[in-house]
């Protein structure tokens, strides 16, 4: 709430270049208990003062030598970010009166001065304008909550989608570590593509996701450190459709956006992927940005089957192949931004190496 106490310590500044008016309005509002009061006959001046003292209130003469009212008024917009120009204008001429609201002015007082109007518009002027901090104040307050709590919800959020794809996959050596570091590796990816905020946000939480389907896999098949038969091979592929499944028909952008992820991400660009075939353009392009981060965390991996690999072994086999990863199958453009781009990468797998 604001206070008499607050209203008379505001500080306002009393622009006349007539020196008699000056001090006559020095003398009312000093009178009526006003203890912040400064003055100037000099418009040049007011700018720099306004810049520095940020008063609460501005006293503005219209018709002075040199910079009129209007042009003062003009001046201090750029300085006031909340488009309130506390500015209150003495004028002697009645067609000023409306000129000068229309410029941003918030009200006026007529020469010669009435005591009364002088004070009770002053008090009102200045009611108004600590309200309108107050307001705005209690604005940045309630922005600043919500843009933490929105972090805060993301975080729960993240940590839950890594939760669910740990159990999901927690009989994966590494798989913790594994898919968050994909989400760090697209989100990367994404902006050096050149994609938006909003959509550089969406891959960073589904990203994880990718394996989703794999919680419908029998462990016989998902756990077998042997070659798999080609009717176990069929059974693993149907991950990828489970996936989409489990994830599909939610209003979530990030749940749509990894079921996209989970169906697709296996597909290959030429056309030789799972489960359905799709080349080109036809796969998602989010799934066409986790195929390659997959891949490349699976080189550096450990796995049953394979020692890890380094960064620069890694890039070597995904730009030139190695029979089963071949450049062909991935999306020439995320490709050629990997290449130029892969030294973020290496910093991600090691931050993250030991994360459970």
């Amino acid at each position: 709430m604001i206070s008499q106490s607050d209203i008379l310590h505001s500080k306002v500044l009393i622009v006349d270049d007539q020196k008699v008016n000056v001090i006559l309005l020095e003398r009312i509002l000093g009178n009526a208990g006003y203890v912040s009061l400064t003055s100037t006959t000099d418009p040049d001046a007011v700018y720099d003062l306004h810049l520095r003292n940020h008063y609460d209130l501005i006293l503005l003469d219209m018709q002075m030598p040199g910079m009129d009212g209007f042009q003062v008024m003009a001046a201090l917009k750029a300085i006031d970010p909340d488009g309130y120009l506390p500015v209150l204008v003495i004028t002697a001429q009645p067609g000023h009166k409306l000129s000068a609201l229309q410029a941003g002015a918030r009200d006026f007082i007529s020469k010669p001065f009435d005591l009364a109007e002088v004070l009770a518009r002053v008090h009102n002027m200045l009611e108004v304008r600590l309200l309108h901090r107050e307001l705005h104040n209690t604005n940045d307050v309630l922005d600043q909550r919500v843009r933490e709590r929105t972090a805060d919800l993301q975080d729960s959020y993240l940590e839950t989608i890594f939760t669910l794809t740990r159990a999901a996959e927690h009989k994966d050596v590494g798989t913790g570590s594994h898919v968050q570091r994909i989400s760090y590796y697209c989100r990367e990816l994404a902006g050096i593509l050149g994609l938006d905020e909003v959509f550089v946000g969406k891959i960073f939480f589904a990203s994880p996701m990718h394996d989703i389907g794999k919680i419908g896999i029998p462990d016989y098949i998902l756990l077998k450190p042997g070659k798999f038969t080609p009717e176990e091979w069929e059974i693993m592929k149907g991950h990828a459709a489970i996936g989409s499944k489990i994830l599909g028909n939610s209003h979530s952008p990030y749940l749509r956006m990894a079921a996209e992820i989970a169906l697709d991400h296996h597909e290959r660009w030429d056309g030789g992927g799972y489960p359905n075939g799709k080349r080109g353009e036809a796969i998602s392009l989010p799934a066409r940005i986790v195929t390659i981060c997959d891949i490349y965390d699976a080189i550096r991996s450990q796995r049953p089957y394979k020692p890890p690999f380094d960064h620069l072994q890694a890039v070597d086999i995904i730009s030139r192949g190695d029979g089963r990863s071949l450049p062909e199958h991935l999306d020439p453009a995320v490709l050629s931004a990997f290449k130029k781009n892969h030294g973020p990468f290496r910093d991600i797998f090691e931050a993250y190496l030991t994360m459970p």
